[in-house]
């Protein structure tokens, strides 16, 4: 056998699992019940919590027994096993030869629980061996979006726009660190306490934050941005009512006019889906390029290469950044090149391959609407060192950029396209920027939706007509904006 085992006597565990289904939870809730009637409104807060956190129900009727029991068999577990040899084997095996190990230890320990419970053990104990501990069931479900972990003790999740806590935890930060380090060991990246912040993306490209100990006061805080493993198209946006059927019509015509589009947006808003959704309109046949910070994007064509930025090593050198990637793009014969979000001088680069033969490359930031995001390219390039008159940094927004797509997350926690902008040109020191569609709110029904409609500003012929034309979409486009309402 691969691992070398060692006799583990004593039943020490024998009484703590009988208590565990009918003493664990009801002890708890009836002295709080009997306090004075001035203790009422603290009784009332734990109650709307199994609430709260009714997705994950099933890890949070385990008992305080059960990970008392939980933790002496991980222990002797550890103690057994051979983590070198364990490393060797592929991850099948490797869960059946813990759970044969952890079914004999039950065995010498006298570990009394049903076998229900003896199953949710031997799942438990691989997932912290071998994937990601609590965070699995978690990962599993494709209706969470943000999984935010804030120290050992305190999981929210969110569903449905909605942030929610949980009662999911951890044995301790120890082992919360020991997870956080093998994600971003993955990517080739690192978090400990010298370098204590660490961007990283799990292997489906579900983004991921780690700020560890001694920046983060109360345990590692680890932060999850999910990605649906049904990758989402503009016909899904239309079924959720994030846009109108007519709106993903001028979208997707934008999209094969090879238009140079910019997507903005507020943190949560769906951009990076957004962008996903209008790269399904680039033809096979083009190559494409990628530029992300942790690799996220998820193309469907088949010529793409994929870039990602590095961050500095322990002695301080060796970073690429994302300018140095936007710049070395330019020598990989691209046709478009994807930058998952600009945030710095790179902006400066982005906008000159658009305006050298790059059309219909696309790009996401951080902005609240299309007139202040072109004024975020226009600091972004300022910041960059170039010594460039703000009216020539117009001219080239103006130049490079002809649509500006903005997407908000609304109070209802649902993600809308705000609107459709097109950049028109340069009057004065003023860019000139023109509404094709609008997203206006109508109210909002008995249970809280907002209410509204996508709707057209009766523009007949937008400033991209021509390029719709050259590839033979100009009837489609007309049937388009005229079918808005």
């Amino acid at each position: 056998m691969a691992f070398g085992k060692k006799s583990s006597g004593g039943s020490t565990t024998t009484t703590a699992p009988r208590p565990a289904p009918a003493a664990a939870k009801p002890a708890p809730k009836k002295p709080e019940a009997e306090k004075p009637k001035a203790a009422a409104p603290k009784a009332a807060a734990p109650a709307p919590k199994p609430k709260e956190a009714e997705p994950v129900r099933r890890i949070e009727e385990r008992s305080e027994a059960y990970y008392a029991t939980k933790m002496t068999i991980f222990n002797a577990l550890i103690d057994t096993i051979d983590l070198s040899q364990l490393a060797q084997l592929d991850a099948d095996s490797a869960r059946e030869e813990i759970r044969d190990i952890v079914v004999e230890i039950i065995a010498i320990k006298n570990v009394v629980m049903s076998i229900s419970e003896q199953e949710q053990l031997l799942d438990d104990i691989c997932n912290d061996v071998l994937g990601y501990g609590p965070l699995e069931p978690l990962l599993a479900r494709d209706d969470i979006a943000d999984i935010m972990v804030n120290g050992a003790d305190t999981t929210y999740i969110e569903v449905n726009g909605k942030i929610e806590r949980t009662n999911i935890r951890f044995r301790d930060n120890a082992q919360l660190m020991n997870i956080c380090q093998r994600i971003v060991s993955q990517v080739g990246r690192r978090v400990d306490e010298s370098s204590p912040i660490c961007d990283a993306r799990l292997l489906d490209g579900s983004r991921v934050n780690v700020i560890a100990p001694p920046l983060a006061i109360d345990g590692p805080t680890l932060t999850i941005r999910k990605f649906k493993k049904d990758k989402l198209r503009l016909n899904d946006l239309v079924n959720f009512g994030s846009i109108s059927p007519s709106g993903a019509e001028i979208l997707r015509i934008i999209g094969h006019s090879r238009c140079n589009i910019l997507i903005s947006g507020g943190t949560g808003s769906g951009k990076t889906t957004l962008l996903n959704c209008l790269t399904g309109f680039i033809e096979p046949g083009e190559r494409v390029i990628t530029c992300e910070d942790s690799a996220e994007l998820q193309l469907q064509q088949p010529h793409v290469v994929r870039l990602e930025t590095r961050p500095p090593n322990i002695e301080g050198s060796g970073a690429v950044s994302m300018r140095d990637l936007v710049k070395n793009c330019l020598r990989m014969r691209p046709e478009r090149i994807i930058v998952g979000e600009v945030r710095g001088p790179e902006a400066f680069d982005l906008l000159q391959a658009m305006n050298t033969g790059h059309d219909g490359s696309m790009g996401t930031l951080h902005a609240n609407s299309p007139r202040e995001a072109l004024s975020r390219v226009e600091s972004m390039i300022t910041m960059g060192g170039f010594s460039l008159p703000a009216k020539t940094i117009r001219e080239m927004i103006v130049g490079s950029i002809d649509v500006v797509v903005q997407a908000s997350r609304l109070r209802d926690g649902s993600r809308k396209i705000m609107c459709v902008t097109e950049v028109m040109g340069l009057e004065g020191d003023t860019i000139i920027l023109q509404d094709i569609l609008k997203y206006e709110i109508d109210g909002e029904d008995d249970k809280g939706k907002i209410k509204g409609a996508h709707r057209g500003t009766g523009i007949g012929r937008p400033r991209f007509w021509e390029r719709a034309s050259y590839y033979g979409l100009e009837r489609d486009l007309a049937k388009a904006l005229d079918s808005l309402e």
